[in-house]
């Protein structure tokens, strides 16, 4: 068994279309950085520097990470981890989040 891990449309293009893929079990940055090697490009887009980017939401089977152990939250094999963009407020949040995600001026 792996971890799942939901994907949310504008990182598909990275999953090969993919709305789900598995990761291994560990921490939250092992699972993205695991994730990465499978899918260039991920990591630079969900983290940075080995912290969650700002406008970036991480669950682990529907609970928020950054109200348990952010980035060293623990997954294990069975468990759901959703990648939500967090997009709120308009065309300036929406640019604040393209400008802070590398490959989407």
């Amino acid at each position: 068994m792996a971890v799942k891990v939901k994907i949310p449309v504008p990182l598909q293009r990275l999953t090969q279309g993919s709305e789900e893929v598995e990761g291994d079990p560990g921490t939250i940055m092992s699972l993205i950085t695991g994730l990465d090697r499978k899918y260039p490009g991920l990591a630079e887009r969900i983290s940075d520097g080995g912290k969650l980017r700002r406008f970036v939401n991480v669950y682990v089977n529907e609970e928020d990470v950054r109200f348990m152990k952010n980035e060293e939250t623990e997954v294990k094999d069975g468990d759901e981890v959703s990648i939500v963009p967090a997009i709120a407020g308009g065309a300036e949040c929406a640019a604040a989040y393209r400008e802070s995600v590398p490959g989407q001026h």
